[in-house]
């Protein structure tokens, strides 16, 4: 990390020498970036690499993408890497971008440039610059308005980008305000870095983003969406959320969040849903490599824990001695999760996987002390589907008890429900639970054709089968036959 690496200045060497010679050895080793350096430079065109990937090199973080930037134009981008590359393509040529792949190394390279909304515009306008420092003054932040002039190993740093590293912080190149208008999503990226690094975004970013956060309606669905799932997949995701609903953009962007901050008053004292909820997250997030150690993180467990509680501001209802219920929440809070992941345009899956979660969040909280039949764990297994394992850690991770015994009781409880659910399963297959005649087995049975008593019968022997277990075939055919003919 940054601190390690810098902390090394000795012999009067400043922060910036330090991260120069960082980069610039890392870069050296490159030898495919300074090939394709050199044919900028034999061309006569500026070439340099710029933004994350600087950043990146000086935190010592893994590189996965490599950005570069240049005074050529588009076309002359594509007639230089077109000869050299495997691969090269032109999707983003629009915007001044052109991607280009050499054996495993993989490049986007783009003509120095801005981008501006109108104010009701969804996409930007692009104009080119003419200079590397032009470039850099329209980025985000600071710590992505560094640069590396190639092939001679120029550091460009003229916004304090290495001093925002050491000290942490988010801040714009120049008035937040004007960086905020050029492109309104950067106010949802501040909250983003801060999910990935820890960083805390300066107080003048954070006023901009408050007074500017209705700018962010312009912005498209699918941007919005890809910005809220790499803040939810960093590694501090409720610090993100927490600048989101700070500066007013989570009203915006997914305002039942914010709305889970119900009110609470002496009389009705409950959780604050919405810290509940946080909790809820980072306990998911402690949890993602039970199963899996060494996983990615997961985009549904994740949205899950958050949402879980979704549907608790609508179904609160005050009782009489003052407690507070949240009958159905769990089937609310679906179909409000289901509405929010939609106009999000997250992929269907991942809004079914989501949905399901929430929906089944508060089913274990009837296993009491081990009270269910195995027809009711065989349920439990069929109902969660593929999404079993996640809402095992859902479910453990909806525990925010302070109370030491009662936390103890409920993770021994579940695990015992977890070991009736593994031993089930190596009797009875549990993951692929069906019926133990098949539907060409029914119709031959009951010389019946396909149509929808077939579909009928085969829902009976499902139930029959969750209730009971596995039958012999005469069994089963015995069920059936006797249920055919109460059906006459």
């Amino acid at each position: 990390m940054i601190a390690s690496r810098l902390g090394q200045v000795m012999n009067n060497s400043s922060p910036q020498a330090i991260a120069t010679d960082a980069v610039t050895v890392a870069l050296g080793q490159m030898h495919d970036v300074m090939e394709l350096a050199q044919l900028f430079k034999a061309a006569g065109f500026e070439f340099a690499i710029v933004g994350g990937t600087v950043r990146d090199l000086i935190l010592n973080r893994a590189i996965t993408d490599l950005d570069f930037t240049t005074n050529a134009h588009p076309e002359q981008i594509l007639n230089l890497v077109t000869p050299w590359a495997d691969t090269v393509w032109d999707i983003g040529i629009s915007f001044g971008t052109v991607g280009a792949r050499k054996k495993d190394f993989q490049v986007e390279i783009t003509t120095y440039r801005s981008e501006v909304y109108n104010d009701e515009s969804r996409k930007p306008e692009v104009s080119f610059g003419s200079s590397l420092e032009e470039d850099l003054v329209r980025r985000d932040f600071t710590i992505n308005a560094m640069a590396v002039r190639l092939p001679d190993l120029t550091f460009v740093d003229p916004f304090g980008g290495v001093d925002d590293l050491i000290k942490r912080v988010i801040r714009t190149p120049r008035e937040p305000e004007l960086s905020f208008s050029d492109d309104p999503l950067r106010m949802m990226r501040a909250a983003r870095f801060a999910s990935q690094l820890g960083f805390t975004p300066v107080v003048d970013v954070l006023l901009a983003a408050t007074e500017m956060s209705d700018r962010i309606k312009i912005v498209s669905a699918e941007r919005v969406r890809d910005e809220f799932s790499k803040l939810i997949m960093g590694t501090f995701p409720a610090l993100g959320l927490e600048i989101l609903e700070g500066t007013k953009l989570a009203e915006y962007v997914i305002p039942e969040l914010p709305a889970l901050q119900l009110e609470i008053d002496e009389h009705h004292k409950h959780k604050d849903v919405y810290e509940h909820s946080l909790i809820v997250l980072q306990q998911a997030i402690d949890l993602e490599t039970k199963h899996v150690p060494n996983c990615e993180p997961d985009l549904v467990l994740r949205l899950a824990a958050l949402l879980h509680d979704i549907g608790k501001p609508k179904t609160r209802r005050f009782e009489s001695g003052g407690g507070v219920s949240f009958h159905h929440h769990e089937v609310v809070g679906a179909k409000i999760a289901r509405k929010r992941l939609t106009a999000m345009r997250y992929p269907s899956d991942v809004i079914d996987a989501v949905c399901k979660l929430t929906e089944l969040h508060l089913r274990f909280h009837g296993y009491g002390q081990g009270q269910w039949t195995d027809s009711a764990v065989r349920r439990y297994v069929r109902d969660a589907g593929e999404e079993l394992i996640r809402l095992h850690k859902l479910t453990r991770a909806d525990c925010t008890t302070r109370n030491p015994r009662r936390a103890a009781i409920l993770a021994a409880t579940y695990d015992d429900l977890e070991d009736r659910i593994a031993l089930l399963a190596q009797q009875e297959e549990l993951n692929s639970i069906r019926p133990d005649l098949d539907g060409n087995d029914i119709m031959t049975i009951l010389n019946v054709p396909s149509g929808p008593m077939v579909g009928k019968a085969y829902n009976y022997l499902l139930e029959v089968r969750l209730d009971e277990g596995p039958l012999t075939r005469e069994q089963a055919i015995e069920r059936l036959t006797t249920w055919w003919n109460s059906q006459n």
